[in-house]
């Protein structure tokens, strides 16, 4: 079907700028005129053209009488931008193929209203699925005003994060390694708890080649023991920002402060979850990648405030009473109380297995 042929090459175009637009979707168009691509566009970052603009700046004159093909919805509203929808209007296209509607309060509805009230034909819902899966982060932030949370992990076939004396590196091979990298870019910020930044010192940053999106680096630290001198403290590559309790120590804030390190405390004497994602929705951040050990993977779990669960599973035993889980603390007491997650997909990389589970629709 022609209609799914040109709205999959949307999707991948769309696709191709997963990690660089937060806190807007990743969209991607393409302009069809007598059964010929004549424009294809993709929203590249959030204060830049639309991928309708791109694609309508490529087509020209072509793009009267055509057809679009556009991932979401086109927007009706005075942004950043001019709306996308008064575009297609002047363009003149003939026809707006939509994959799905933009929930935002903001759209909802409006820039299909828009289009039709001017002539031009909308046929909605092609490969609405595939697209609306394309932006679940961005949906997600839409209804719940808080961060789309992935919990991560590398662990042996025994769900072993590290051996009795604390070795961890490295369990997995480069390729899950590097796959890794690939999720921080797409990720608006990543977490650890302050353990993390004591035993290892890292930067947090995404090595691809050729560079990548570097996520806002989040630290939970309740009495600030994070060290002046580490290395996400000083090397100014991306934001840092602390989250302690009510408990912290306020000389060491100020200092915090004093060299660009944000400190958010939260009210109680520990850090709460729910407290934790409020914060971080209130600053805007739409996605997070927890990349902490067993303490902290286990305060999500019994939050439930959690949206999927990637495991990179090494081909190695580590075994032990002493071996570090990669959920620890008090764990889920009740069976009845687990969350139900469904496996969406599981794949090697490299020797590795890659899990990829996702929380139920209630």
């Amino acid at each position: 079907m022609l209609d799914e042929r040109y709205m999959k090459l949307a999707l991948e175009l769309a696709k191709s700028t997963e990690g660089q637009t937060s806190p807007n979707p990743v969209v991607g168009a393409v302009i069809v005129k007598n059964n010929q691509v004549v424009g294809v566009g993709a929203h590249l970052k959030a204060g830049e053209p639309h991928a309708e603009k791109h694609a309508l700046a490529m087509a020209g004159d072509e793009a009267k009488g055509s057809t679009i093909y556009v991932t979401l919805e086109p927007c009706a509203h005075h942004g950043r931008t001019p709306p996308c929808a008064d575009a297609l209007v002047e363009a003149q296209v003939a026809r707006v193929v939509v994959a799905t509607k933009d929930s935002n309060p903001k759209v909802a509805g409006k820039g299909i209203e828009k289009l039709r009230k001017a002539g031009i034909l909308v046929d909605e819902g092609v490969m609405e699925r595939e697209a609306r899966e394309l932006n679940t982060t961005f949906f997600h932030f839409l209804k719940e005003n808080r961060p789309f949370v992935t919990l991560k992990s590398a662990t042996s076939l025994d769900g072993k994060i590290a051996t009795s004396t604390g070795e961890s590196k490295w369990i997995t091979g480069p390729d899950a390694r590097f796959d890794v990298h690939r999720l921080r870019h797409q990720n608006d910020g990543i977490l650890v708890g302050v353990n993390t930044i004591l035993a290892d010192d890292p930067a947090l940053t995404t090595r691809l080649p050729g560079g990548g999106n570097h996520p806002i680096r989040i630290v939970l630290d309740h009495t600030l023991k994070i060290p002046l001198d580490s290395v996400v403290v000083t090397d100014k590559t991306t934001p840092t920002w602390v989250i302690t309790s009510h408990k912290y120590d306020f000389e060491k804030k100020t200092a915090l402060e004093s060299m660009g390190v944000p400190v958010f405390s939260l009210p109680s004497a520990t850090i709460e979850v729910d407290d934790l994602l409020t914060v971080l929705g209130n600053q805007g951040v739409t996605s997070l990648l927890v990349e902490g050990g067993g303490r902290v993977n286990d305060s999500f779990l019994r939050s439930g405030l959690f949206d999927k669960v990637i495991v990179y599973m090494a081909p190695k035993l580590i075994g032990g009473d002493n071996g570090y889980s990669s959920y620890a603390g008090i764990g889920i007491e009740r069976l009845s109380d687990c969350v139900d997650l469904r496996i969406e997909d599981v794949t090697m990389i490299g020797k590795d297995l890659k899990i990829t589970a996702v929380k139920e629709e209630s």
